[in-house]
């Protein structure tokens, strides 16, 4: 019997004879592809063209994101509790990757469509500070970040399903609440490594990949220092039925998931994102029930059309759906799709994360793909602050997770 990771946050592994993965579930794979073909060709006759582009583009995301269990909340937990940096040195390569893409592209390009292109660069301040500091607890509770939410949902992790609603109820209020923490609370203005330096973009995207490698070393000095255990293998095919039947490795799955971030940038125009579509979602279910809404301050301005707009002409709403979806046949694929139990402890941590992970998302103008990822590959202080900041809600968050029954890796766990 072989002790692998789980595909979900379980507080025990799961267990299988060897790494062999069950037969795929057919029936869920056709019915997982019919809703993405039935989705694009409603996309195709209703919206701009970008549309379908970009449900694609989520479909590999989240295929991408189930199979290598590529996570930023587990690496987050597991370089904090154990000190084993196997994730992150996959952050940061998929950071690098990103950044050689996105400085061409913010520098001279546009998208396929002839549109302008921009980047994700936001205040630094306090509605900074707190929301990354919040979201950082809010995702070790909830089970998973943002993207983590959206493919582990896609997997079959019931829970999940109480993190989304309330990571939505979360975004709202944190809409809601926002004019007060960006306008009577201190923040610097934006600032870039590219332009609001002097270095330009290749002096920044230089700055750049010297930190990204300083961070992989130092997670290495941690890693040998910590003697940390290593990351449990995943049930997986061999030879080119891996690309169908996971698991990928990290190193894959980063250079996948930054290329698809570049290609969202010159579709849309501005990089990946996910939650300002649970603002959205939640602000009109708030509407459909009578309240105002609308007279927000965050309605205000560009967001005024797509509070009035049908929500498939959100481009996050699509890439979102397109994230679910390509996990759900991703997780069929792999024999693995499962509804998994509830239990009062994960519940209740899927409640309190998911309302810290909304409202802290809206505080830190994202998430980790609107900030962390997002905002680093366009070349943003404000990133960095958040990655620094989410990683110290992750320490809190160690010393929480067991009181609703959540596991926390140990030094002396054989696998992590």
């Amino acid at each position: 019997m072989t002790t692998v990771q789980p595909v979900n946050e379980t507080k025990d592994p799961i267990a299988r004879d060897g790494l062999a993965l069950n037969p795929p579930q057919k029936i869920l794979i056709a019915g997982g592809v019919i809703a993405a073909i039935l989705l694009f060709v409603y996309l195709l006759a209703t919206q701009h063209v970008s549309q379908p582009m970009l449900l694609g583009i989520g479909l590999l995301l989240g295929y991408t994101l189930f199979h290598a269990r590529f996570g930023f909340t587990s690496a987050f937990r597991r370089m904090a509790s154990v000190g084993n940096g196997q994730s992150m040195r996959a952050h940061m390569l998929m950071l690098a990757i990103a950044v050689t893409l996105f400085a061409p592209i913010l520098a001279y390009g546009t998208t396929f469509f002839g549109g302008p292109v921009a980047g994700y660069v936001s205040p630094v301040g306090v509605s900074l500070v707190v929301g990354a500091f919040i979201f950082g607890i809010g995702m070790q509770l909830g089970g998973g970040c943002a993207s983590g939410t959206l493919y582990a949902l896609g997997g079959g992790r019931t829970v999940m399903f109480v993190t989304l609603i309330f990571f939505i109820v979360g975004a709202t209020i944190g809409a809601y609440h926002l004019p007060f923490w960006t306008e009577e609370m201190p923040a610097f203005a934006p600032v870039s490594l590219a332009t609001s330096t002097g270095l330009g973009y290749g002096g920044a995207w230089l700055v750049s990949i010297a930190f990204f490698g300083l961070i992989a070393w130092l997670t290495l000095v941690i890693e040998k220092k910590k003697k940390a255990p290593k990351m449990a293998p995943l049930p997986s095919e061999k030879g080119w039925r891996r690309i169908f039947r996971g698991s990928w490795p990290l190193f894959a799955a980063a250079i996948v998931l930054a290329v698809l971030n570049a290609l969202t940038l010159m579709t849309r125009g501005t990089p990946w994102g996910i939650t300002s579509a649970f603002a959205l979602w939640g602000s009109k279910i708030a509407a459909a029930f009578g309240v105002d809404v609308a007279s927000w301050g965050y309605w205000q301005g560009a967001n005024a059309a797509s509070l009035q707009a049908s929500i498939f002409t959100d481009s996050t709403t699509v890439l979102n759906l397109g994230v679910i979806i390509g996990a759900f046949i991703a997780s069929a694929a792999g024999g693995l799709f499962k509804f998994t139990k509830v239990t009062a402890g994960n519940f209740a941590a899927s409640v309190v994360g998911g309302l810290m992970m909304g409202y802290g998302a809206r505080l830190a103008f994202g998430c980790n793909i609107g900030a962390y990822f997002g905002g680093i590959a366009s070349f943003s202080l404000h990133g960095y602050i958040w990655g620094i900041l989410a990683l110290a809600g992750t320490f809190v968050a160690l010393y929480l997770r067991p009181l609703f029954g959540l596991s926390v890796p140990k030094s002396n766990d054989s696998v992590c």
